[in-house]
């Protein structure tokens, strides 16, 4: 997104992206966002606002999002267009990663 804003194809590149079904975005928190590129995704987000799918994993609570998108009132809007409509599951526990690495270490003892 970034790079199309640059070169000036931001709008092409969102009309582009509302073409897929669903679109997955990863690991939203483990690296914070400067203000310009909150402001892409919060782009995303509101142009496949009721268009398309989008499924987002974070291990970063929504209260937390303002420290993630160095805006609170931009986390509030993209929380808001998020959660309309949306399945929100929450899994508690440790994590998978550790959980199977326990599992493999208690194996070998």
């Amino acid at each position: 997104l970034t790079e199309a804003h640059t070169t000036g194809r931001l709008v092409s590149e969102l009309k582009r992206l509302r073409r897929y079904r669903l679109i997955i975005i990863d690991e939203i928190g483990y690296l914070p966002f400067d203000s310009d590129t909150a402001n892409l995704f919060f782009q995303l987000i509101a142009s496949r606002y009721e268009q398309g799918s989008i499924l987002i994993t974070s291990n970063m609570p929504f209260g937390r999002w303002g420290e993630v998108f160095a805006d609170d009132v931009v986390a509030a809007a993209l929380i808001d267009r998020l959660v309309h409509h949306a399945e929100v599951i929450t899994i508690d526990g440790d994590s998978y990663r550790t959980k199977t690495r326990r599992q493999l270490v208690n194996a070998d003892q």
